[in-house]
């Protein structure tokens, strides 16, 4: 499992758990949203599907509910990838990367919420040419083979 962190966790500090999904489609390539201008954070940027786990859900239920929310479609939980953290001015941001299987309804069809205006189907070898939210270009550089 790969891992990073901009800074650690000090006693005291506000911090929030982000799950973040890596879904694949029949030819290897990954899923990712573009972030809208109805966002506070990151508008213009692209980022793997996922959000917050509020305090009555398990893991499991909040990524898959993040992922309905943003897709519409269902996910089935397959491993744990990696995590990162990054600062959000005083807040501590720790972030963990799950893959993800589209459930037994594979012919749902994609729907974007308003908080993102765009999806792409992406090779690895392509990340270069996309502009990323922030950690998550640097961790799929250190996790190197985490996309392969």
């Amino acid at each position: 499992m790969g891992s990073r962190s901009d800074g650690g966790f000090r006693r005291g500090d506000p911090w929030i758990l982000s799950l973040k999904a890596v879904l694949r489609d029949g030819e290897n390539r990954f899923l990712l949203l573009r972030r809208s201008a109805a966002n506070r954070h990151n508008v213009g940027l692209w980022e793997l599907p996922g959000g917050k786990v509020h305090a009555d859900e398990t893991l499991g239920e909040a990524l898959q509910r993040e992922v309905r929310e943003e897709t519409g479609l269902e996910i089935e939980l397959a491993r744990t990838l990696g995590s990162a953290t990054s600062r959000r001015g005083t807040q501590l941001v720790l972030y963990l990367i799950l893959e993800v299987h589209a459930g037994a309804e594979r012919g749902d069809e994609l729907r974007l919420s308003e908080e993102h205006d765009a999806h792409r189907w992406v090779d690895p070898a392509e990340l270069d040419e996309l502009e990323l939210a922030p950690p998550l270009r640097e961790l799929l550089r250190e996790a190197g083979g985490l996309l392969s």
